[in-house]
């Protein structure tokens, strides 16, 4: 059972995380948003594995071999770890009645890592304090767990029986 309920929840993350990037595709094409920029996420954490955990600017650091690739992973991965935890949260319980709270206020507490870990991290500053518009990137940030959140939801909803 505990074994299910993690693949569940690790499914439930990768699905909800596939929709947000369907919802990321449609604002930058029908309202040009930009989506994020995965291959500087690669980057970012591809120059870990040298020590060096904050880029001041990382758009002019050194590319890393395969970051769009590392940087679309990551994305995926921690999708499905935020998924592993919303069950390891709510309960294996959740998984056959699944409600809409749990996922959408898991999914914006935990705005708290891009804010004080990515972002920083990136040379955005917290929060994206020193990014050209702050305002628009914690917007942004915001908009998309909250869709992450319905995502993981409607995943749910989709794997729960009958």
């Amino acid at each position: 059972m505990v074994w299910e309920s993690l693949v569940a929840g690790a499914v439930i993350g990768v699905g909800g995380t596939l929709l947000l990037d369907v919802y990321a595709w449609g604002m930058a094409n029908g309202l040009r948003v930009p989506m994020t920029r995965w291959a500087l996420v690669g980057r970012w954490v591809g120059l870990m594995r040298h020590g060096q955990f904050v880029q001041p600017r990382l758009a002019e650091a050194a590319p890393v071999a395969g970051e769009a690739a590392i940087g679309w992973g990551v994305h995926y991965v921690i999708g499905a770890g935020y998924g592993v935890g919303l069950v390891a949260m709510t309960g294996s319980d959740w998984l056959s009645s699944p409600t809409l709270v749990e996922p959408l206020v898991f999914a914006l507490m935990l705005l708290v890592l891009p804010f004080l870990v990515m972002m920083p991290g990136m040379g955005q500053g917290v929060a994206a304090a020193k990014s050209a518009r702050p305002w628009v990137a914690r917007w942004k940030s915001v908009a998309g767990h909250g869709v992450f959140g319905v995502s993981m939801y409607a995943v749910a909803l989709l794997l729960a029986p009958g």
